[in-house]
């Protein structure tokens, strides 16, 4: 998540906070300095920006571990380096002014911590929300487009269809001949029987059989 207070009122939701955001109000905060400084280095904005970068670092050389494995290589690896950011944060905290864009990188990550920690947890977790603000962002471009999401009820309807949409991409599917599945399909079915209901799920075996998008195969070298 970016911070949003919305979130907070989700119930029985554990929240993980994005680095990718804490991070860019660091690249912010040494953008903003001079040129002679900024290339230079060495000042607090870039000691900020350099925890960020070196958990992204873990991130990219656990990148093909199973989960447990990548829970395990965090514990040793990410866990001390967000120790110390923690130290800095702290001791940072009286040395900025609030309102600047030192003061409000710092103040962020103060705030998110708990949730910014949350990827620990899980080897399943991301560091970062940009898989799931990519997926967002053709329905982001286009709203102005769709005027019937200006009332709850159309909003709401947006929400439930970009959710099958793209659940239907992340496990394989093609999203069209899908939805058209379940539109036939749900009328006649009872949405309190679970078993009916599970059976048209995008990882029911029997639909990824029938609207799995093959695999391309790499061509021969």
């Amino acid at each position: 998540m970016d911070g949003y207070v919305g979130y907070e009122g989700l119930p029985d939701i554990l929240l993980a906070g994005c680095w990718a955001h804490a991070r860019r109000k660091f690249v912010e905060a040494v953008n903003l300095l001079p040129a002679a400084v900024r290339t230079k280095g060495g000042a607090p904005s870039h000691a900020g920006l350099a925890f960020c970068d070196a958990l992204f670092k873990i991130e990219r050389d656990l990148h093909d571990l199973t989960p447990e494995e990548r829970f395990e290589a965090r514990q040793r690896r990410s866990k001390p380096v967000l120790e110390k950011f923690w130290v800095w944060l702290e001791d940072m905290e009286g040395k900025t002014l609030p309102k600047s864009a030192l003061g409000t990188a710092t103040t962020y990550c103060r705030n998110q911590w708990t949730k910014l920690n949350t990827f620990l947890l899980d080897g399943r977790l991301e560091l970062d929300n940009n898989r799931a603000e990519r997926s967002i962002k053709p329905f982001v471009i286009g709203r102005k487009n769709w005027l019937f999401s200006n009332t709850p009820g159309g909003a709401r309807s947006s929400a439930v269809i970009y959710s099958l949409v793209e659940t239907a991409k992340e496990n394989g599917l093609n999203p069209l001949p899908y939805l058209t599945y379940l539109f036939e399909r749900l009328p006649n079915i009872n949405l309190k029987d679970t078993e009916a209901l599970d059976r048209l799920l995008p990882w029911d075996d029997a639909i990824q059989e029938r609207f799995h998008i093959p695999q391309k195969s790499s061509p021969k070298p």
